[in-house]
């Protein structure tokens, strides 16, 4: 049920939201397993002045977003987060961010996918394993 999409094709597709935007997303590699996107670092993502490594709440949200686009070969979409549990390894500094998402399990109702966010040193940084719905996706009425 592979999707013939390329990885602009899927950069495209997830840089459309605003906030996908201001993370400053880019998919760099794209195959039938998995995803790798690179995150332009901000200085929004501080946690504190003095304290300058990535909140969690980023690298969360940046595993979630690896791990729901690592299925989009199989689903042309993006899909609904149903559960989502984040590891963190070691503090992000201040620096762009590798993450690569990948198919654990394809459902025809739910996935499970997981995604690594590394620096750009290839140190792990945070781990993260989620479940999505994968199911057929109802029209709006009207």
């Amino acid at each position: 049920m592979s999707q013939d999409l390329t990885a602009e094709q899927v950069d495209a597709m997830i840089t459309q939201g605003p906030f996908h935007q201001w993370l400053g997303l880019k998919v760099t590699a794209l195959d039938d397993a998995g995803i790798e996107i690179r995150a332009t670092w901000r200085e929004e993502w501080k946690v504190h002045p003095e304290r300058p490594y990535t909140h969690g709440g980023i690298l969360a949200t940046l595993l979630d977003l690896a791990a729901d686009w690592a299925l989009v070969r199989r689903t042309g979409r993006g899909v609904p987060t149903i559960d989502l549990r984040v590891d963190y390894h070691a503090a992000a500094m201040p620096g762009d961010l590798v993450v690569r998402g990948r198919i654990v399990k394809a459902g025809s109702q739910f996935s499970t996918a997981e995604a690594q966010i590394f620096d750009l040193d290839g140190k792990l940084l945070a781990s993260g394993r989620a479940t999505y719905f994968t199911g057929a996706v109802a029209k709006p009425k009207g």
